[in-house]
């Protein structure tokens, strides 16, 4: 039997090679899979947690649609729309707000790590925003959500508010409880410039990513001034522990030929850095020169993106407001 699919992405633009080794290259795939139904969502609610220029935040969110096409997701297959043109999102954060718990909420690792120090003056979305994106999965009763590491505790704290929903109001499995979509033989992709922080498009130097819209040259000479150490290539798994920038590059090169990180860590043992950096560029330029230009080329077409979006809306909000009109009554409104 095939899976409900649900997944969002935040329109934060200038998406890069951690963001489609991350989810992207996974979701082309499970759109791919014929048995499977799958929605795909620019959370743009989400993306405003944190203050956004308005102009920037509607350009993002095509920039992200685009990304999604040129990588391959088609909006024939699967429904791609953005969060905040479905209502029932927003009404049903509420609703599930007054289900979901403080303690819950208090133990989620991502708003320490995002507010900081001075978590008075982060805002109270983004302290809330994994009720918003329970809401976003329970509205289409998902039952597989694609998550990597750091959001498993979010996807636990969906399932605690769907089980608590259905036990207080006494609707048993009204609420699908989704299971997670982890995905196998995938290394999180860390800085070009240091192997022990993601990658970020917030990191000050561009040589850091590589951007899913750079060109042939740029990828070529980000690889070239990656960092790396003066041993050469591992010869066994066991010394990657020490050696993150090898790690690195060896999980990137591994996530883009679909290869173990054993076989490409065999592969490439004793080599000089060089030779090996030469082959990563040429399968990244093979991978993402497609993609960048496809983007570019999307992103003239304003028109289209939107036409994608608003189609998508229209298949979102019909399923999503049937399942919103059920939890009002449920709930007694």
């Amino acid at each position: 039997m095939g899976k409900k699919i649900f997944s969002g992405v935040q329109p934060t633009g200038n998406l890069h090679l951690g963001n489609y080794l991350g989810a992207i290259k996974n979701f082309v795939d499970l759109n791919n899979d014929n048995d499977n139904k799958c929605i795909f969502c620019v959370v743009d609610l989400h993306a405003i947690t944190v203050k956004q220029d308005p102009k920037e935040l509607k350009n993002n969110i095509r920039e992200t649609v685009a990304t999604f096409i040129a990588s391959g997701i088609d909006p024939k297959k699967s429904i791609i729309f953005n969060q905040s043109r479905v209502a029932a999102h927003a009404e049903g954060a509420w609703i599930l707000s007054c289900v979901a718990r403080m303690g819950w909420l208090n133990r989620m690792t991502q708003f320490k790590e995002k507010a900081g120090k001075d978590k008075e003056k982060a805002s109270i979305g983004l302290y809330s925003y994994p009720v918003l994106m329970a809401a976003d999965i329970l509205l289409y009763d998902a039952t597989h959500v694609p998550v990597g590491d750091d959001q498993k505790q979010h996807l636990e704290l969906c399932r605690d508010i769907a089980q608590k929903f259905n036990n207080d109001f006494e609707v048993e499995n009204f609420l699908q409880v989704p299971e997670p979509l982890i995905q196998k033989e995938f290394s999180r992709i860390m800085s070009l410039k240091d192997g022990s922080k993601k990658m970020s498009k917030s990191e000050l130097s561009d040589l850091s990513r590589i951007n899913l819209t750079d060109e042939k040259d740029q990828i070529i000479n980000k690889i070239k001034k990656a960092k790396t150490d003066p041993l050469p290539m591992p010869q066994d798994i066991k010394e990657l522990e020490e050696r993150l920038e090898a790690k690195n590059l060896l999980g990137i090169y591994s996530s883009l030929t679909n290869s173990t990180l054993e076989n490409s860590v065999k592969n490439f043992a004793g080599k000089n850095f060089s030779e090996f950096k030469d082959e990563l560029a040429e399968n990244l330029v093979n991978k993402i020169e497609p993609i960048s230009n496809e983007i570019k080329k999307l992103l003239g077409d304003k028109n289209y993106l939107d036409e994608i979006l608003l189609d998508g809306v229209e298949k979102a909000n019909l399923i999503a407001s049937k399942k919103i009109e059920r939890i009002k009554e449920i709930v007694g409104f």
